[in-house]
Order: structure tokens, then sequence, then C-alpha cells
């Protein structure tokens, strides 16, 4: 008697959106036993999102889990969020929240509640590397208009081990167009790019409700010349030219905020390109020969550029490009890749 090998149960994440959609549906005829997970965060709408997300799990058939986590994305994400632009930094809460909600948080409950692998509608992939320790790295997806490896480059090797990518080889239109033969008809062809606490919400607006009080400081050039005031350096960032009302022959841009002065520093368009940078909290995925040589991205939609890294004091890297790059933003990521791989990340110090 041969005995029945029971399917894999996979929990997905599940946000109501096509991406998570199909990449459930992809699960499914791959005979894949699958369960919806939706996080319940502190958004608006939120009643009106998780009806939406059962509609979906309803006509795939599938069970719908919601996890509880306002409390811990205020004290997590918000909390990260607003005390970076108080420091005048630039987060990037997205990164954070893969990191520490999406695939921590989120995970822990799926396996809790049995769950033998997760999954997310990201366009990223794994790749085990031979030659690297029998490593698996996350890759970029195979469309590189919508690859999100950037998004998820702080995900540990443990992380990455009962993580399955749906969408990894699959192109945005395709997944439209997959959709619509499923019966699928609500999802257009657009999508919010918004960071999804802010959907509909003015920055400066949500920053304000969060405690920030307007503080009165100088805009000035390099050389201490006062060109102007502001009231808040949480208002700026670098590389912003709107706002500053300071009019001229050539525009003038943010390329710095100093947070113990609260001042805002401008300069030209020239003074927005550097070569060098300092990384702090820098995580390596494997073991590589230092100093490492690859391609390094700034920020998400920044085109990886060449670049030596090397270690420093404190813990921290240099990171020296072959060409200058523009509006270097510290409190962003820093992603290192060789080749199409993620083998390491930093945050931008200065």
């Amino acid at each position: 008697m041969t005995e029945e090998i029971s399917p894999c149960t996979v929990g997905v994440a599940m946000s109501g959106g096509v991406d998570s959609t199909v990449a459930a549906a992809i699960l499914l005829e791959q005979d894949f036993s699958v369960h919806g997970f939706f996080m319940q965060l502190p958004l608006p709408g939120l009643d009106e999102q998780i009806r939406k997300v059962q509609k979906v799990a309803d006509r795939l058939n599938i069970p719908l889990h919601v996890v509880e986590m306002e409390e811990e994305f205020k004290k997590r994400i918000i909390a990260y969020f607003t005390d970076s632009y108080c420091q005048g930094r630039t987060p990037n809460p997205c990164v954070v929240c893969n990191q520490e909600i999406k695939f921590g948080l989120l995970t822990k409950a799926m396996l809790a509640r049995g769950m033998d692998k997760t999954a997310t509608g990201h366009y990223a992939g794994i790749r085990q590397v031979n030659g690297i320790n029998g490593t698996a790295l996350l890759r970029r997806g195979e469309d590189l208009t919508k690859d999100q490896s950037y998004f998820l480059c702080r995900l540990s090797m443990k992380q990455l081990q009962h993580t399955l990518f749906p969408l990894a080889d699959h192109c945005k239109k395709d997944i439209f167009l997959r959709a619509q033969d499923l019966g699928f008809t609500q999802f257009g062809g657009d999508e919010s790019q918004d960071v999804c606490f802010l959907v509909h919400q003015d920055l400066a607006a949500f920053l304000a409700q969060q405690g920030l009080k307007s503080m009165r400081g100088e805009i000035a050039t390099e050389d201490g010349r006062v060109l102007g005031c502001h009231d808040g350096i949480w208002k700026y960032t670098v590389g912003q030219r709107r706002g500053l009302g300071i009019p001229d022959a050539t525009p003038w841009y943010v390329i710095g905020l100093d947070a113990k002065s609260n001042r805002v520093i401008i300069g030209k368009n020239d003074a927005l390109f550097q070569r060098e940078l300092l990384l702090s909290d820098v995580q390596w995925q494997v073991e590589l020969p230092i100093p490492w040589q690859g391609k390094v991205q700034l920020r998400s939609r920044h085109q990886a550029a060449e670049a030596e890294v090397i270690p420093v004091k404190n813990g921290n890297w240099r990171v020296r490009f072959q060409e200058p790059q523009r509006a270097v933003t510290p409190g962003q990521f820093a992603v290192l890749y060789q080749e199409d791989m993620v083998v390491g990340s930093g945050i931008i110090a200065s």
C-alpha cells in the first residue's frame, strides 16, 4: 500500500491586489494547499480592504486568516518612520516592514497556523548558488521594470528558507492577463507606488499627526550663506527642489539636512553628485573577498552602479563609485548586487 503524500501547505500574504491574487492562483495550479493571510494594519479603509480580500479568497476557494498587527506596526514602522525624519534622514519603511512585519511577524503567524511555506506576490526570486557554500540568495525578478529585490534586501537566510515567490519569472503585463483569465475583472492597469499608510495623505500632514512640531530654522548654502527659512527639516529630503522659495537664475536643491543645527543645506545641481558614501549597519548575506566590487543600488528606482566597498572604522563601510551618483540620501538603503543577486545591504549614513 502506497502512503498518500499530503500537499505542501502555503500561507500567502494577500492584500486584495492583482499580484498576491495571482500568486495564490499559481500556487493552487501547482497543487499546493493554499491559505490566505491578511495583515490588519492601522490603515484607512481597513474594513473595506478586508471585505475586498475576502471576496478574492472566496473566489479562489481558499481560507483567509486576518492577523492583527496594528500595535506592532505602529511601534516598529511608524515610529521608525517619524524618528528618521526627526534626525534629518529619509527612511524606507517598506524595507523595514518586509524584514520585521511581513517576513517577520506575519511569517511567524503563518508557521504557527501550520503552514509549511510562506509566499508573497513580490517580483523577486531565490537562487541556489553553487560555490558559495550552497547558499540561497535573493535575486532580481525577471521583469526588471517591476523588480522588488531592493525592498527585500534585509531578509535573512532563515527568512528565505521557507519563502516562495510565485511571480519571480513573470512579467507584470502577463499577471494582469492571468487575472482576467481567472475571472478577476476589478484590477486595472495602474497600481499605487505610495507608502501604504500615506495613501491619499500628505507626508507633512501625516508627520504632524505623529507629533512632529514646526521648528523654525535656516536654509543656507554649504559656505554658510543664509538664503531663507524653514519650519521643520522633516519637510525636506536630499534632491528636493520644490518648496524652497528661493528664486535664482538656476534652481537650488536640498543637498543636506543638519538636524543638530536645524538647518537645511542647499546647493546647485552639481553639488548633488558624489563619488563616495558611508554605510552603517551593513549586513552581508555571504562571505565575499574584501574589498568587494560589484553594483550598488541607492534607492528603488536608481540604476545600480559599479562600486568598491571597503571596511572603515566603527564597523562602517565606505562605498566608492566609478562614476559620481546623484542625490545620495542618508537613511535610505544601499543594496549590493553580484550580477542579479543580493549579497549585502547597508544604511546610508553620510
